[in-house]
């Protein structure tokens, strides 16, 4: 009978955590501390001059191993660890621009925190990386020392808390080392997950940091909110001036000319109130869209997930669609969700070249609540957010309501946009 895998031990894990922490280590007593003498001389040579044009160099470097150490965190430990750089303005060309970079990068305060954690990283980083091996390895130690090692350090050696005196404490060494070996399967992860808790501690954002991003980025989505609104009004006024206003201007004056034909030639004047009717018909169904476009009914009457239903069912190829909503959610929220899976519908009908798409719409209480939206296509890929406008107005819609968009669209696919909106699920209505 197979064991379970809960009761094996991860011995692979272990390694794995082992391996890396010789790499992090190396890292940390070789590039971390190598970087923090540089930087601090280059700092320190600004006085003189010379530092303004070497110092924009050194600290990009020091960024970017940052970033690189957060990367790792996030792939090897689950532990995310945001940016929290102040963005930098176009650098000007000449000496000048590397003065002006200089000035810039020493007034970020993560610049500073980066400075302080590479010593730290190159003492405590290193030590808690090293562990994962060291214990791995002073349990093989111990083990070894029962065949034959015992013989070549039998002069006042200790394995732990044993002398080494014969062959009776080699065994008891080896005992001790197989129960290192055996610990180690199951702690190996905990010093790996340890240094990046410090790297956290040090070059995470501060919460004055977070608080300060968050401003800029509502700054941002305000302004564009106000675009968009602006340009969205034009966009009505402009239809509404084309389309049906002046279609209601024809038809008044067909009325007038059937005022005065319905006496002389009746004939002529049914025929024209045919018209007539026919324009009032094609005027309300613009209205309709237009309508729709701003606000549609199935959204208002039914709710985000028949909405979005509704949405699937006129799409040229077909949509599978799981939808996981007990309630409603505010008006803004809805038609922000409504508009970005429209497009995102869309696009994907028009560009992918996929033949199935599917949908998932579901809440979850988590941070407060969070509504997350994922639409996947087995399409081409290589969709990018950078190209078209369409998904930049989602972006800037979504981040009037704190969201995110984000894509994963890898050569060949498949592709998926995932939306998250933070926000509270109401009673149906």
């Amino acid at each position: 009978m197979d064991t379970p895998r809960s009761w094996r031990p991860p011995v692979r894990e272990s390694l794995q955590a082992a391996a890396r922490g010789v790499g992090l280590a190396a890292l940390s007593i070789g590039a971390s501390l190598a970087l923090f003498i540089v930087t601090v001389l280059s700092v320190v040579f600004v006085v003189l001059g010379v530092g303004a044009f070497t110092t924009p160099a050194v600290l990009n470097t020091v960024r970017a191993h940052a970033n690189r150490r957060r990367l790792l965190a996030s792939e090897w430990a689950g532990i995310a660890i945001p940016s929290p750089y102040r963005p930098l303005p176009e650098q000007r060309p000449g000496a000048v621009g590397l003065v002006e970079r200089t000035s810039q990068l020493l007034k970020d305060p993560a610049t500073w925190r980066d400075i302080l954690w590479l010593l730290v990283d190159a003492v405590a980083g290193f030590v808690t990386a090293l562990l994962s091996f060291a214990v791995l390895v002073y349990g093989v130690e111990g083990v070894i020392m029962m065949f034959g090692l015992w013989e070549a350090v039998n002069n006042g050696y200790w394995y732990a808390f044993i002398p080494i005196k014969g062959y009776g404490s080699a065994v008891q060494a080896a005992l001790l080392g197989l129960a290192l070996i055996a610990a180690s399967f199951y702690v190996n992860r905990y010093p790996l997950q340890a240094h990046f808790m410090i790297a956290r501690l040090l070059i995470g954002p501060t919460r004055g940091a977070q608080l300060e991003q968050r401003v800029e980025r509502l700054y941002e989505t305000r302004h564009d909110a106000v675009d968009s609104s602006a340009a969205e009004l034009r966009r009505i006024e402009r239809d509404l001036h084309d389309g049906a206003q002046a279609r209601l201007v024809a038809m008044g004056m067909s009325l007038g000319t059937v005022e005065a034909l319905i006496e002389r030639d009746p004939a002529k004047a049914k025929e024209i109130l045919a018209q007539a009717r026919s324009s009032s018909a094609e005027a309300l169904t613009e209205l309709r869209d237009l309508v729709r476009g701003i606000h549609p009914p199935v959204l208002a009457e039914r709710g985000l997930g028949d909405a979005a239903k509704a949405l699937a069912l006129r799409m040229q190829i077909p949509v599978e669609v799981d939808v996981e909503l007990t309630g409603r959610f505010q008006e803004p929220v809805e038609s922000a969700a409504y508009f970005a899976i429209s497009e995102v519908l869309t696009n994907a009908a028009k560009h992918s070249g996929a033949d199935r798409i599917w949908l998932d719409i579901h809440h979850s209480r988590d941070a407060g609540g969070m509504l997350r939206i994922a639409v996947t296509d087995n399409g081409r890929g290589g969709a990018d957010l950078e190209k078209g406008t369409g998904m930049k107005g989602i972006e800037r819609r979504l981040g009037a309501l704190d969201g995110v968009l984000a894509l994963s669209s890898p050569e060949g696919g498949p592709t998926m946009v995932t939306i998250e909106i933070p926000c509270e699920q109401t009673e149906p209505r």
